[in-house]
């Protein structure tokens, strides 16, 4: 077979996005905060962009005259207020010491801080079990298990304690023995079921700790866990023995003193707080939107490198190559955000436009509304859409959503009408907090129920919004006691 050489002309079309599309679509998809952090990384990283609050790099402050005016003002209008106060003095000796504890920030301890401290004031342990102690404290979950990689998936209870321990003695090097007599240590401590590896362990630490001995309770932790979490309270009479009520009355000591997660009461992250993107406000009989830019550094040029560019200097090329490439990656920086706030608002302002209802009158006026809807209105695409509104919050005069929120597909009601799947989830939840909770609704009942008000909806669609909003089957909502 011959090989040879020759030229061919093809045409063909290729779509290519450019830096500067990719740097819009990378800005237009990003929360608040997010974009508050690109804007500074990028205000660190190119040395044109500027924030608007900032001179020639250096900020603006106040003479340290006007500083001390300020300063002496505000002291006398402290002081007049004080003293116009009835009954007010200002002996700073009789203040009460209490108050300066109650005006600090306290920070609750973490678990691994609060096992930590226990552990410091224990004065009969050797370095050894010490050592040990804070190894295992350091692998305890959030959750307040001791749970190590080793061990495989569906093995034993014996089997997972037994690998744990084994584990943590290779790891750090000692004998086994030792690893549990420190992880008694730790067991020992407050919350009462720390340290387990697994859930019946967790639950037998705490009965062990209870005022009173109850064997049957422990009985049904070991033997009967998979029935106490269906409920099915006849089978474990048969297995243990005893009557309907004897069981009953053990699982309510189970449920209502032992708790499965010990560790679930100390925070390890801060909230996350949600910062809205736009305000929704309401001025006459209109709602206007605002964008949210508190915060938002206010990005400009450097008049220094603007100038640098314009003069005949005799600076060398290299030099002026590099700014004015800097110069126009920070123009279309600043572009890019400008065009991301101005789409986010057309978006905001015409989601405002189909769901006015819903503003006025509430959830059960929330119209369905799907991404294509918003996408014509304004004249973009379905893609854009999905992007301004992902991760990002509107706050309303009923409250803070995510823009998602506003996006529900329509469930015909018995009229002919539109309803959206918010508006229903919202009634079953209600039907579901106001039952009995000894005889709570099953999913038929709630489909009854629900068509009365006018909803018509297949059982199976209960259930699969009952689970969205993380209610169990009636079966396992039922109360005995």
């Amino acid at each position: 077979m011959a090989y040879e050489l020759k030229q061919e002309l093809r045409l063909s079309q290729k779509l290519l996005l450019t830096p500067q599309l990719q740097l819009a679509i990378k800005l237009l998809q990003l929360s608040r905060q997010e974009l508050v952090d690109a804007v500074r990384e990028e205000l660190e990283q190119n040395p044109v962009l500027e924030d608007q609050g900032e001179v020639d790099g250096v900020e603006t402050k106040p003479t340290a005259e006007a500083e001390a005016e300020k300063s002496e003002v505000e002291w006398q209008e402290y002081l007049a207020g004080v003293e116009g106060q009835k009954g007010s003095s200002l002996d700073f000796s009789q203040r009460d010491d209490d108050a300066v504890f109650e005006s600090q920030v306290a920070r609750d301890k973490s678990l691994r801080e609060y096992l930590s401290d226990q552990l410091g004031v224990l004065a009969l342990v050797g370095d050894v079990e010490r050592k040990v102690s804070e190894f295992i404290i350091g692998n305890i979950d959030d959750h307040g298990y001791l749970r190590m990689i080793d061990c495989k998936d569906g093995a034993s209870e014996a089997e997972v304690k037994d690998c744990t321990v084994a584990e943590i003695a290779v790891l750090i090097a000692v004998d086994e023995s030792i690893v549990q007599s420190a992880l008694d240590i730790i067991q020992s401590f407050d919350p009462p079921g720390i340290g387990a590896r697994t859930t019946k362990e967790c639950l037998c630490l705490q009965v062990r700790r209870l005022p009173e001995e109850n064997p049957l309770v422990e009985a049904i932790i070991i033997g009967q866990l998979e029935n106490l979490a269906t409920k099915n309270y006849k089978v474990m009479a048969r297995a243990l023995d005893v009557t309907i009520d004897e069981v009953i009355e053990a699982a309510l000591v189970i449920t209502s003193q032992l708790n499965p997660m010990p560790g679930s009461g100390f925070g390890t992250e801060e909230a996350r707080v949600i910062i809205p993107d736009a305000h929704i406000e309401r001025v006459g009989g209109e709602y206007i939107v605002l964008l949210n830019d508190a915060g938002l550094p206010r990005l400009k040029v450097s008049s220094y490198y603007r100038q640098m560019l314009g003069s005949n200097g005799a600076q060398a090329t290299e030099v002026k190559g590099y700014v004015q490439d800097k110069f126009k990656s920070a123009l279309w920086f600043i572009k890019s955000v400008h065009q991301r706030q101005r789409t986010l608002k057309r978006v905001v302002e015409s989601i405002v436009k189909f769901q006015k209802e819903f503003l006025d009158k509430g959830l059960q006026y929330l119209k369905p509304m799907v991404l294509r809807d918003v996408a014509e209105d304004i004249e973009m695409h379905e893609s854009t859409i999905s992007r301004v509104t992902t991760n990002k919050y509107v706050q309303t005069p009923r409250g803070i959503f995510e823009l998602k929120y506003f996006f529900s597909i329509a469930l015909s009601d018995s009229d002919g009408g539109d309803i959206t799947a918010e508006y229903i989830k919202q009634n079953i939840k209600v039907i579901i907090d106001k039952e009995d909770s000894k005889s709570p609704f099953s999913d038929q009942q709630i489909v009854v129920k629900l068509n009365t008000d006018g909803m018509v909806l297949a059982r199976r669609t209960v259930a699969k919004y009952r689970e969205e909003l993380g209610f169990p089957s009636s079966s396992r909502r039922k109360r005995f006691y």
